[in-house]
C-alpha cells in the first residue's frame, strides 16, 4: 500500500514509518518540524530512516537514503493548498494523521497553536481524504478525552463531552468531525486513544525523559499530585502494532456504539428485564451507521507513578532525589484502558511490561546522549544545542 503518515518526525510518526516500510509499504511522511521540543532530536529520527538535513526545505521531497520507498515532504497541515496538491499527487491509499500540537500543560499558555494545527490541520486532512478516494484514515486521538472520568477501565463506551484541557478539546473535536465525514461522504474514520505512550525516540517533555535526565544529572526529579499517580503507560512497539493493525482493517457501517454496555448486536443486554426494549432503543439510537470506530490503545495494566520511578531508578542504578509537588491544571490522577474492542476485532492486546519498556529506554538515552557509564559520568548537552 501506500500510505500517508503526517508527523513522521515526532515519536510516534516515526516508529510507524520504520515499521510500515520494513513489511514492504511506500510511505509519504510529512512534518513542520516545530520547535515546540529539540529539533534536532526529531531531525535525529529522519536520519534514522534515511532522510537527510535536507528536510529543512519547506515542500521539498526528499528521497531516503535506507528506505527506497520512503519519501519526505516538510510542510504544515494548515497548508491546504500544498496538502491538497501533495494528495491528488502521490494517489494515497491510506492515510495515518499523527501530526499535532501535543502537550496538555502547553495547551494552557498557547491556545492557537492547537487550534490551527488541530482543527484546522485536521479539517485539511479530511477534505483531501474526502476528494483522493482515501481507502481508511486512522488519526491520533488521546487518553486525554476522557477527562476526570472516574469509572475504570476507561471504556470507548464512556461519556467524554467533559475535557479539562484544551489538548483533549481538540482531540474531542477530531473525533466527532471525523464522524461527520463519515456520515457524509463514506469515508472509513478509525480514531485512536493513546495512553502514555513512552520508549525509545520518546519526547523530551514526558516524564520518562524527564526522570532519566534529571537522575543523570544528579537533580531532584518533580513528582506531582505528590506522587499520587497512576497511569496506563504504554510501550511505543505496542502501539505502533496496533496502529498497523488498525490501518489494515477500516471499518465498517455500524461498527461503534456509544454510551451502553458492549453486547452483540443479536443480544438484548437486558433479556429478562421490563426495560428490555428501552435497552434496545438506546443501544439502536446509540449505533453509528457509518464506517467509523474509536479504539483505545493501551497496557491495560495501570502503574503507580512511584513504581514507575523505581523502574527508572533500577535500571539506571541510581536513587532518585524526589521534589513533591501539587497537581498541574489539566492533569488527571489516574488512566487505566479498556481494549476490549480491540482484542474483540483485531486479536490484540498491548503486553509490553513497563520494566522491559523503561530498560529499552534507557539503553536508547545513553547511547544516543553518549553516555557509556552511568556512574561518573556528566550528561552532556551537545544534542540539544
Amino acid at each position: 500500500m501506500k500510505i500517508l503518515i503526517t508527523g513522521t518526525a515526532g515519536f510516534i510518526g516515526f516508529h510507524l514509518a520504520k515499521r510500515l516500510l520494513e513489511r514492504g509499504d511506500e510511505v509519504v511522511g510529512i512534518d513542520n518540524i516545530n520547535d515546540y521540543y529539540d529539533v534536532n532530536l526529531k531531525y535525529a529520527r529522519l536520519a534514522e530512516t534515511g532522510i537527510s538535513r535536507e528536510a529543512e526545505k519547506w515542500h521539498t521531497p526528499v528521497q531516503s537514503t535506507k528506505y527506497p520507498g520512503y519519501t519526505f515532504v516538510r510542510m504544515n497541515l494548515e497548508d491546504r493548498d500544498a496538502l491538497m496538491a501533495l494528495f491528488e499527487k502521490e494517489k494515497f491509499n491510506n492515510v495515518c494523521n499523527l501530526a499535532a500540537q501535543a502537550g496538555v500543560r502547553y495547551s494552557l499558555e498557547n491556545p492557537y497553536a492547537y487550534i490551527n494545527s488541530n482543527i484546522v490541520g485536521f479539517v485539511n486532512i479530511l477534505e483531501a481524504c474526502r476528494h483522493n478516494a482515501i481507502r481508511h484514515l486512522v488519526y491520533a486521538s488521546s487518553s486525554s478525552v476522557y477527562g476526570n472520568n472516574t469509572k475504570m477501565p476507561l471504556s470507548t463506551s464512556d461519556n467524554v463531552d467533559h475535557p479539562i484541557s484544551l489538548y483533549a478539546a481538540t482531540k474531542k473535536s477530531n473525533e466527532l468531525m471525523a464522524h461527520t465525514y463519515s456520515h457524509l461522504f463514506g469515508l472509513p474514520t478509525t480514531g485512536l486513544r493513546f495512553f502514555t505512550v513512552y520508549g525509545p525516540w520518546g519526547r523530551p517533555d514526558m516524564a520518562l525523559f524527564l526522570f532519566t535526565k534529571a537522575l543523570l544529572e544528579n537533580r531532584p526529579i518533580q513528582v506531582f499530585n505528590y506522587g499520587n499517580m497512576v497511569r496506563d503507560f504504554t510501550y511505543i512497539d505496542d502501539i505502533v502494532e496496533g496502529v498497523t493493525r488498525v490501518i489494515d482493517n477500516p471499518p465498517v457501517s455500524g461498527s461503534f456504539k456509544a454510551g451502553v454496555p458492549e453486547e452483540p448486536a443479536t443480544k438484548e443486554p437486558y433479556p429478562n428485564s421490563t426495560d428490555a426494549p428501552l435497552a434496545r432503543e438506546i443501544r439502536e439510537a446509540s449505533i453509528s451507521h457509518v464506517p467509523y470506530k474509536i479504539y483505545n490503545i493501551g497496557n491495560a495494566s495501570p502503574v503507580p507513578l512511584t513504581e514507575y520511578i523505581a523502574a527508572i531508578e533500577a535500571a539506571l542504578g541510581k536513587t532518585a532525589e524526589k521534589e513533591f509537588l501539587p497537581m498541574q491544571p489539566g492533569d488527571v490522577p489516574r488512566t487505566e484502558a479498556d481494549v476490549t474492542d480491540l482484542v474483540r476485532d483485531l486479536g490484540y492486546k498491548p503486553s509490553t511490561s513497563v520494566k522491559t519498556g523503561i530498560e529499552k529506554f534507557t539503553a536508547w538515552y545513553k547511547t544516543y546522549f553518549g553516555i557509556e557509564k552511568v556512574e561518573n559520568s556528566k550528561l552532556t548537552n551537545s544534542n540539544y544545542e
